[in-house]
């Protein structure tokens, strides 16, 4: 059974950053691509970046330039480094691994 985990949330001032991190177990970590989705209380989820099996990368358009995403097979982790935060990025991040998601993590960035 594939579980999902999600932390690294927080509170943080505009321009500042943040590294989230996304723990897969249950499945083969290599095979799998990882998806960052977030949604802001009244708004719709929305699909922030995803890194596929082989390493590519794509982006929202907000987030390109500003967040970049890695995967660190030893540890069966994704990664989310977030810079150059803005108030608007304000949200639950999840990640979703073969349609399974954590339970989230709150991002707040302060103007």
């Amino acid at each position: 059974q594939v579980q999902v985990a999600e932390s690294g949330g927080g509170l943080v001032q505009a321009g500042g950053s943040l590294r989230l991190s996304c723990a897969a177990s249950g499945t083969s970590f290599r095979i799998n691509s990882f998806s960052w989705y977030r949604q802001a209380p009244g708004k719709e989820r929305e699909l922030v970046a995803a890194i596929s099996s082989g390493g590519s990368t794509t982006f929202e358009d907000s987030a390109k330039g500003r967040f970049f995403v890695s995967r660190d097979g030893d540890k069966n982790t994704v990664y989310l480094q977030m810079n150059s935060l803005k108030p608007e990025d304000t949200a639950t991040y999840f990640c979703v691994v073969q349609g399974v998601r954590g339970q989230g993590t709150q991002v707040t960035v302060s103007s």
